[in-house]
Parts: C-alpha cells; sequence; structure tokens
C-alpha cells in the first residue's frame, strides 16, 4: 500500500510537472509572438484583432459550460460509465460551442452590422468553440493523470502555428488570416487529442449520449456557467467598451499593457493546486490551524504581487518601449495602473480554495457579478475621461470591491476580510498595534 501511494504520488507531481511546463512554454512563446504580432500590426489593428477575441471570450463558457472538473470527477469515480460520461459531454460541449457560435456572431452583427471585419474575426474566432468539445478527449487523459499526452498534443498544435504567424508576420498578412490561424491551431490540436485516444485502444465511435445523465450534469454545473459568463463580463467588458466608446486604438494600447500585467495570472493558480490539500487537511484537524494555513497564503500571494508591481510600476514606460516599441508608448501609465490588479487577483485565487473547502460557490458568484457591475459603471464614467487610463482604473478598483471589500459585508465571508487585510497591509510586522481589535483572528502575544 505505501508503494502504491508513493507511486500514485509520484504520478501526480509529475503530472503536475508537465501542467506547469505548458503554461510557462506558452506564457514565454505567446507573448514573444504576441508582442512581435502587436508591433507588426499596430495598435489600431491590434486593438480591433483583441476586440475579436475578448467578444467571443464573454460568451465562451457557454462552450465548456462549466464542466470540466465535474467530468474528471465522475470519471475517476465511475469508470465504468466513461463511455456514457464522455459521450454526454461531448454532446453537451458541441451545442454550446454551437450556442456560442450563434449568439456572438448574432451580438457582433447587431452591434457593428457595417464593420464586416469584425464581424468576420468574430465569426472565425468563434467558429474554433465548437471544436473545443473535443476537449472531452482532455478530461479522460486528467482522469488518468497522464495530461502529458495532451501536453504533447496542444504544443506541438500550439508550436506549429506559432510557426505559422511568424510567417504571417514577415509577408505582412491580414487580420483574417492571423485569425485563421488561432482557428488552426485549435482543429490540429483536436486531431492530435483523437489520435492519441485511438492510440490507446480507445475510439470516439464507442461513446454513448444520455438525457438521463445530461441533465444531472447540467443540474451539478450551472452555478459553474452562471459564473463563468459572469467572469467573463468582469474580465473582458472593459476592451469591448473602450472599442465602442473611444475606438480601436485604445483598445489595441490597452491590450499592450495588460499582456504585461496579466502574464503573472498563471502563478497563484499552481501555487494554489500544490497547498490546497493541505488547506482542507488543516480544517478536518482544527479551525485554528484552518485559518493559521490561510493566513500564511495569503501572506505569501500578498507579498509575491507585491514584488511583482512595484517594480512594473517604476519601470512601466521602458519595458512598453523594450517590448512594443513607440507606437505603444501611452501603454506605459495604464501599465502603472492595472499592474495592481494583481494583488487582487492573488488573493482571489488564494479565496477559491477557501469557497471550496466552505462549499460557497454561490457566494463567490454573488462576488463576482458585484465586481462586474462596478466595473461597467465605472467604464461608464472613466472611459469617456481618461480613455485607457479610466479603463485600468475601473478594472483594479472592481478587482478591489469584488475580491477584497465586497467580504466585509457578508458575515460568512468577513473573516477572510480580516486576512487579507493583514497581508496586504503586511500587519504581522506591526501586530501589536492591532492586538485585541481583530478578536479571534490573532493570538495574543504573551
Amino acid at each position: 500500500m505505501r508503494l502504491e501511494g508513493r507511486n500514485n504520488l509520484q504520478n501526480i507531481l509529475a503530472n503536475t510537472g508537465w501542467l506547469f511546463a505548458d503554461r510557462i512554454l506558452r506564457m514565454c512563446v505567446g507573448l514573444f509572438v504576441g508582442v512581435w504580432i502587436a508591433r507588426y500590426m499596430g495598435p489600431e489593428q491590434f486593438g480591433i484583432y483583441n476586440y475579436a477575441i475578448v467578444f467571443v471570450a464573454m460568451f465562451s463558457i457557454l462552450s465548456n459550460l462549466g464542466l470540466d472538473s465535474i467530468i474528471v470527477r465522475n470519471i475517476v469515480s465511475n469508470s465504468a460509465s466513461k463511455d456514457e460520461i464522455m459521450g454526454t459531454a461531448f454532446f453537451l460541449k458541441f451545442a454550446g460551442g454551437v450556442i456560442t457560435l450563434i449568439l456572438s456572431t448574432g451580438a457582433i452583427l447587431l452591434l457593428r452590422s457595417g464593420d464586416t471585419l469584425t464581424c468576420w474575426l468574430v465569426g472565425i474566432t468563434a467558429a474554433g468553440t465548437i471544436f473545443q468539445a473535443f476537449d472531452t478527449i482532455d478530461f479522460w487523459f486528467q482522469s488518468q493523470i497522464k495530461s502529458k499526452y495532451t501536453v504533447y498534443v496542444r504544443n506541438a498544435a500550439f508550436l506549429i502555428v506559432t510557426f505559422v504567424k511568424i510567417i504571417l508576420i514577415m509577408t505582412r498578412s491580414s487580420l483574417i488570416l492571423f485569425a485563421c490561424a488561432g482557428l488552426a491551431e485549435i482543429i490540429l490540436g483536436t486531431i492530435g487529442l483523437v489520435i492519441a485516444y485511438q492510440l490507446h485502444g480507445y475510439y470516439l465511435k464507442e461513446w454513448r449520449i444520455s438525457i438521463r445523465y445530461a441533465k444531472e450534469l447540467l443540474n451539478d454545473s450551472w452555478p459553474l456557467i452562471f459564473s463563468g459568463l459572469a467572469v467573463g463580463l468582469f474580465m473582458k467588458i472593459d476592451q469591448v467598451m473602450l472599442r465602442e466608446m473611444v475606438g480601436s486604438e485604445s483598445v489595441g494600447i490597452y491590450s499592450a499593457a495588460t499582456r504585461i500585467s496579466e502574464v503573472w495570472y498563471f502563478i497563484p493558480a499552481v501555487i494554489i493546486s500544490s497547498v490546497s490539500p493541505s488547506i482542507i487537511e488543516a480544517k478536518r484537524i482544527s479551525e485554528t490551524l484552518y485559518y493559521q494555513r490561510l493566513q500564511r497564503l495569503f501572506n505569501l500571494m500578498a507579498g509575491l504581487a507585491f514584488v511583482i508591481a512595484v517594480p512594473v510600476t517604476l519601470f512601466s514606460k521602458q519595458l512598453v518601449l523594450i517590448l512594443f516599441g513607440v507606437n505603444y508608448v501611452s501603454a506605459g501609465p495604464v501599465l502603472a495602473i492595472h499592474i495592481w490588479a494583481v494583488f487582487f487577483m492573488f488573493l482571489a485565487a488564494t479565496q477559491r480554495a477557501w469557497d471550496a473547502a466552505e462549499n460557497l460557490m454561490l457566494l463567490s458568484l454573488k462576488r463576482t457579478l458585484i465586481g462586474a457591475v462596478v466595473n461597467i459603471i465605472l467604464n461608464v464614467i472613466f472611459i469617456p475621461l481618461y480613455s485607457s487610463i479610466g479603463a485600468a482604473i475601473s478594472a483594479v478598483v472592481s478587482y478591489a470591491f469584488s475580491t477584497f471589500l465586497s467580504n466585509f459585508f457578508n458575515h460568512k465571508s468577513r473573516p477572510i476580510f480580516f486576512l487579507q487585510a493583514e497581508s496586504m497591509l503586511f500587519v504581522r510586522y506591526f501586530k501589536h498595534m492591532f492586538v485585541g481589535k481583530l478578536g479571534v483572528f490573532y493570538e495574543r502575544k504573551t
């Protein structure tokens, strides 16, 4: 049993390592090529290109229906029904992709009916969500702790299309061809997944669709669907509003800044995936240990965010000039503001571990909806006044409201508010100033 446990731990660590390597490769290569594309296109064309991507992203949660973790869990717990689970999941995700394509293209035709280029870009990008139904195969590899095969396939497609994009840059190709390249990456990844699945001795023709099971899946996933829609609206609406209220160039400037500030967001996901089990274990042992470990995690996240945000703020102009060139120099002030979103995104990632442990996913949905509403209101006020800088201000303030301030107004999440406040203000270094004021959240010094 001990040997089996050790082997299982080794498999988990190896699987995590493959996933981490995948994120690092995509981040580094993606940033390099993304910067090159931005330089080639210029702020206005880059803004149109990114506008189409984020427009589809707001609808894309409908293409996976929040099923990812649910399907993996169900395959692990009921491997005998694998074909029924995967067939039903594929059917639901395919239907979701079709709905995403219809809604996103319909919405862009209503919003920008005279803008043929943008409509085509949105249509091509949205078509990729249909092929994402084949991600169902990835669920099986995850359930078997064999994510390296997915990494092989997707990185091969990613690197091939990256090379194609470089050729498109050198041949000064149109935006339409870049959108087609993105669609081609998804199709190539799909073909690779099917081949890898068949090489393991399984075939798509064995899948079966169950209406009863489909209803069960949707019943489990509906909170995640609404949460995903809220997150998509929350994270992407600023660029859509910038395009409609100011113009494409402002979206290009804003996108350049966010490419740098958002590149760090993978860090908390990797850390929390490793420490979440210890937090859940601590909850079973004692409430005191549970909150001690949460506090340490919040402190770590706040410290990392501070280490990232300060130098990026100080050298924001230089970073933009080095990476994107003089045409994007106005993205410097935007970056100096937007980078502080890392504070709240890192803390939010930690709180998601608490949300899961406490089974408070609906509370998480409410916080996200509050943030989305605040973001829209602030964008209406600040974008006409300050353009992309206004969008950055709105983003940071709304993230603060959603992931931090809103916790104070709910008795269930108020303990987390104080933990976050301590981590953000580095209270542990000045604890004597707060002893007695935060009650049960701190131990008295002897």
